[in-house]
C-alpha cells in the first residue's frame, strides 16, 4: 500500500487503468481523512482491529433485545434498533473524532432501564424512552459547551490512570464471568465456577492461546483465538450453528415511540439525572481508558479532538431512544481493537459496517459464543492494569483515591460508580490533609454534587 501511495500523485487517468487510478485516489482519501501513516498503522490493521472489536462486542445484538423485551417492547424491533444505533454511533465516532472507539447500547444502562425504571418503578417503556431522550439532549448540550471538556480536563492524572486500570478490572470481571471461571453465590456474592465445564476449559485455553501467539509475534492473535474456540466448540457440540442469512425484522414497533410529554413530569427528574450521570461518566471513563491504551492522550494529559468525540457520543445517545433502545455509549471492548493495532476512526467505521451487515447475517454473528470472546477481555484487562505503575505511590493522597476508583468499578459493576467514589474520596482526602491547593473548582463541585446525589 505504501508503494501505491507513493506513485499515486504521478498517475495520469488518460495513461493508466482507470480502475487502478480510482483505487489510488480512494486510498489517498482514506489516508487524508484518518491520517493512517501518522498513526503508524495501515488500512489492513485498522480493518482487522475493527473486526476484533466487533466480534468481542457483538453479544449486545442479542443480549440487549433479551433484556429490553422484558419491558414489553418488541424483541425483533429492538434487535434492529440495537444494530442501527451501534452502527450510527460508531460511524460518527470514526468520521468526526477519528478515534478507534465503537459505540453500542450500554449494558449497565439497559439493565437500569429495564429492572429499575420500567419493572421496578412501574413506568411504561414509552415514557422510559422519553426519559432517555431528555437525558441524552442534556448530554448533547453539555458536549457542545466547554463544561464537559472542563470536566475531563479537571480530572487529576492519578485518577485518569486509575480509571484506565479500573476499566481493566471491570472488563476482567466480565471476562471471568462470561468464561464461567466465576459465578454468583448467595453467601459470598461471587465464587469459583465449575472448572470442569467444557466451555470454561475452552475459554481458558483461548486465553493461553492469545498469550502464546502474541508472545510469538503472531498478528491477529485475538481473532485467531476467537475463531479457534468457536470452531472447536461447534465441532464438539457445545455451540450451535444458527445459519448465515436472515432478513431483519421491522423497526416500526419501537421507532419514534418515546413519550417525551409524560416524561417531563417533575417527579421523574431523578431518573433523568441518573441516566445523565451514568451516560456522562461511562462515556468519559471509557473514552479516557481507550484513548490512553491507544496512545492518543497528549503529553499534557489532554485528549485531542475531545469536543468531536463528546459530540459523537451525545448525538449517538440522542438517536438511541428515537430508534427504540436504551442509551448508546462508548464500549470498553474497543480495547480489543486497540490491542489488535487500531488507532484511527477506520477501526470504528469497520465496526459500523459490520453492525449493518449483522442486520442480515444475525444467525452467523450469533454463532460466536460469549465464552469465545471472554479470553480477549481478560487479556486486554491484564495490559491495562500496567497504568497503576505510573501512579505516585509516595503520596497517599494520590494513590488511595486512585485505588478506590479502580477497585470500586468491578465491585459495584459500574464504571460510573468507580469514578464517582474516586472524585469524592480525592476531594475529601485533600481537604482533610490540608492540600486544598491541589484541588480545582470543577472537581470539587462535581464531588459535592455526587455526595448530594448519593445522600438524597
Amino acid at each position: 500500500m505504501a508503494n501505491v501511495l507513493q506513485i499515486a500523485p504521478t498517475l495520469d487517468p488518460n495513461l493508466t487503468d482507470p480502475v487502478f487510478y480510482r483505487l489510488t485516489l480512494e486510498i489517498r482519501m482514506i489516508e487524508s481523512l484518518f491520517k493512517i501513516k501518522a498513526h503508524h498503522t495501515s488500512c489492513r490493521i485498522e480493518v482487522l482491529a475493527g473486526i476484533s472489536t466487533f466480534l468481542t462486542m457483538s453479544y449486545i445484538i442479542f443480549i440487549n433485545p433479551a433484556i429490553l423485551s422484558q419491558t414489553g417492547m418488541d424483541r425483533g424491533a429492538i434487535f434492529v434498533a440495537t444494530c442501527l444505533a451501534a452502527a450510527l454511533g460508531s460511524l460518527l465516532m470514526g468520521l468526526l473524532a477519528n478515534y478507534p472507539i465503537a459505540l453500542a447500547p450500554g449494558m449497565a444502562l439497559n439493565a437500569y432501564f429495564t429492572y429499575s425504571v420500567v419493572l421496578g418503578a412501574g413506568i411504561h417503556w414509552q415514557i422510559a424512552l422519553g426519559l432517555v431522550f431528555i437525558a441524552s439532549l442534556i448530554f448533547l448540550l453539555l458536549s457542545i459547551s466547554p463544561i464537559h471538556k472542563y470536566i475531563i480536563d479537571c480530572i487529576p492524572r492519578s485518577l485518569k490512570l486509575a480509571i484506565v486500570a479500573g476499566v481493566g478490572l471491570f472488563i476482567c470481571f466480565i471476562g471471568f464471568k462470561s468464561a464461567g471461571i466465576i459465578t454468583a453465590n448467595q453467601s459470598t456474592l461471587v465464587t469459583l465456577g465449575n472448572l470442569h465445564e467444557p466451555t470454561t476449559l475452552l475459554a481458558i485455553m483461548g486465553f493461553f492461546l492469545i498469550i502464546g501467539l502474541d508472545a510469538l509475534g503472531v498478528m491477529g492473535s485475538i481473532i485467531i483465538s476467537i475463531f479457534m474456540i468457536t470452531l472447536a466448540s461447534t465441532l464438539l457440540g457445545y455451540n450451535k450453528f444458527y445459519g448465515i442469512y436472515a432478513m431483519p425484522p421491522s423497526l416500526l414497533p419501537t421507532l419514534m415511540q418515546m413519550d417525551v410529554k409524560d416524561a417531563l413530569h417533575l417527579s421523574l427528574a431523578p431518573i433523568v439525572l441518573a441516566f445523565l450521570f451514568v451516560t456522562l461518566f461511562d462515556n468519559t471513563g471509557t473514552l479516557i481508558g481507550i484513548a490512553h491504551k491507544a496512545g492518543l492522550i497528549e503529553k499534557s494529559g489532554k485528549l485531542p479532538r475531545l469536543t468531536r468525540a463528546l459530540f459523537s457520543d451525545s448525538v449517538a445517545a440522542v438517536i438511541s431512544p428515537i430508534l427504540g433502545t436504551s442509551t448508546t455509549t462508548n464500549y470498553i471492548e474497543s480495547a480489543i481493537g486497540v490491542k489488535a493495532g487500531g488507532r484511527t476512526g477506520l477501526t470504528a467505521i469497520t465496526v459500523a459496517g459490520l453492525f449493518l451487515l449483522a442486520l442480515f447475517f444475525s444467525p452467523l454473528a450469533q454463532s460466536i459464543p460469549i465464552y469465545a470472546t471472554a479470553p480477549a477481555l481478560i487479556y486486554v484487562a491484564c495490559l491495562m492494569m500496567r497504568t497503576l505503575t505510573e501512579i505516585n505511590w509516595e503520596d497517599i493522597t494520590e494513590y488511595v483515591p486512585a485505588l478506590i476508583t479502580a477497585i470500586a468499578m468491578p465491585l459495584t459493576f459500574s464504571i460510573a460508580g468507580g469514578i464517582s467514589f474516586g472524585f469524592i474520596s480525592y476531594v475529601i482526602i485533600k481537604i482533610i490533609s490540608g492540600r486544598i491547593r491541589d484541588l480545582n473548582f470543577t472537581l470539587t463541585l462535581l464531588a459535592v454534587i455526587l455526595i448530594i446525589r448519593y445522600l438524597f
